[in-house]
């Protein structure tokens, strides 16, 4: 009776609706305690595809992942940039980009995405080596003996760091850390409030995160910017762009500038704080990542120590298969993005098999990966972090199955089709860089036996945070 009350369909192609009995929520509420749980329940009742009322929204889940495809290349249809563009707006306070004031601001913008792939990204990737190796060098001449600190903090503390240096360049002040970490704090603060921003509740209703938020946009301030020393040309390109629009004005610039900061460092900091959690709760896999790291330095002759440089290119950072793999499995396990798309029509979406969905102009359609990542049909034993999932004879492992059928998509931390993370090689080769500078340099290991789960607060907008800190213990390698 509760199913034949809530899931009806609404029209001949239309998929089965569950509709809740709040008005206005639906199924908010029990969407956003456990969302991974609560599709997978509809998945066994309705199939794969199917749509929910959440806030307001009636969201279409595609659960199959053979029929990612058909949802991705139907970017005509099916648009992404228009709602990104919306949220972002309202969560980083700056104009719409497609209102109409700005001709060609969001094309110029993308463009600008150059300088993140490439001989580009070699430059910015080696700068972020040299930045990192700074901040490992000075945590190294603290750390005469064994050092305790929480790792969470730590992890956010030297990726925030190396990555505002590397982008926005450094602050000439005479202790640059201490004015960085006082940006930091802020940012924290104000992520904090993320979800609830995504969400569209109100930023008055968020405490004193209207005035963070603020602040935070007055360092990006063009007077406060042009003081900083040795910024990236993917920042400087995005100011002299801004440059050219005349209807934006200075804190509409510095609002953008912050909302870049989020987006280079928002999910890179909770990832880099996974892939170091798992490696240090599995013996095996921290041996296996450190002999790998030694022998590449070894062959290189590279000597280890806060005294030298190191130096990795592109093809030895993309050699490193263990380290890469325990990477991938690490994102595997706490990537939680939604890949949503908006109607711009009312269309009949064709799928394989001759199935087909039909979609009322504004309603949006989902893929949820993170179903994907926790199928046992794909990966067994999901649950298990297993570090040389992704190595097969010796090799970077791509080809993976569900029934018997090659996936074409088997790993989706970066989103897919036309809202993949531009920035995603630069995010890779950063936590790649961090946890071999951190395993060449240190003894590492966990200071607590304390689980440490994920934090489901921020499903659906990448990658979550741990529920709670832990401390970890490192000193330098003899």
């Amino acid at each position: 009776l509760f199913v034949c009350l809530f899931v009806f369909n609404r029209k001949t192609g239309e998929p089965p609706l569950i509709n809740g009995w709040i008005p206005y929520l639906g199924k908010a509420l029990i969407f956003r305690k456990d969302a991974f749980k609560f599709l997978l329940d509809q998945q066994k009742k309705l199939g794969d595809i199917f749509t929910v009322h959440i806030a307001g929204r009636y969201i279409t889940f595609i659960m199959d992942p053979f029929q990612y495809v058909y949802v991705i290349r139907n970017s005509k249809q099916l648009e992404f940039h228009e709602f990104a563009d919306k949220m972002a707006s309202k969560t980083f306070d700056y104009p719409a980009l497609s209102k109409g004031k700005f001709p060609d601001l969001k094309e110029n913008l993308h463009r600008i995405y150059q300088y993140l792939q490439g001989k580009p990204l070699d430059i910015i990737s080696d700068h972020m080596m040299k930045n990192l190796q700074d901040i490992f060098e000075w945590k190294c001449s603290q750390a005469t003996d064994w050092e305790t600190e929480k790792m969470y903090k730590f992890c956010c503390s030297v990726m925030f760091e190396a990555s505002f240096v590397t982008l926005y360049g450094r602050v000439p002040a005479a202790d640059g850390h201490k004015v960085i970490s006082e940006i930091r704090d802020k940012f924290i603060k104000f992520d904090a409030s993320f979800p609830y921003l995504a969400a569209n509740i109100p930023i008055e209703l968020l405490g004193a995160t209207k005035k963070v938020r603020k602040e935070l946009i007055h360092h990006f301030l063009l007077q406060n910017m042009t003081k900083w020393l040795g910024g990236s040309k993917v920042v400087q390109a995005r100011q002299d762009i801004f440059e050219k629009y005349e209807l934006l004005g200075d804190y509409d610039k510095a609002a953008h500038h912050f909302a870049f900061l989020w987006a280079s460092v928002g999910n890179t900091i909770p990832a880099t704080f996974w892939a170091m959690y798992y490696l240090l709760r599995h013996p095996e896999a921290l041996a296996a990542v450190r002999d790998e790291i030694d022998h590449l330095l070894q062959s290189t002759g590279q000597e280890r120590g806060p005294t030298y440089n190191i130096h990795l290119t592109r093809e030895q950072l993309d050699n490193l298969v263990y380290l890469e793999s325990a990477l991938n499995e690490s994102l595997r396990m706490c990537s939680s993005s939604m890949n949503i798309r908006i109607s711009q029509e009312d269309f009949v979406l064709k799928l394989e098999g001759n199935q087909e969905v039909g979609l009322r102009k504004g309603d949006w359609i989902a893929l949820y990966p993170q179903i994907l990542h926790m199928d046992p049909e794909v990966y067994e034993d999901p649950k298990e972090y297993k570090f040389d999932r992704y190595i097969e004879n010796g090799k970077k492992k791509t080809t993976f199955y569900k029934a018997g059928r090659k996936l074409k998509y088997f790993l989706m931390p970066f989103g897919s089709g036309i809202s993949m993370c531009p920035g995603r090689f630069l995010a890779m080769n950063e936590m790649k860089m961090f946890l071999f500078l951190l395993l060449a340099h240190f003894d590492v290991e966990l200071a607590e036996n304390k689980a440490v789960r994920l934090d489901n607060s921020r499903m659906g907008l990448g990658i979550l945070l741990p529920d709670v800190d832990i401390a970890f213990r490192y000193k330098l390698r003899s």
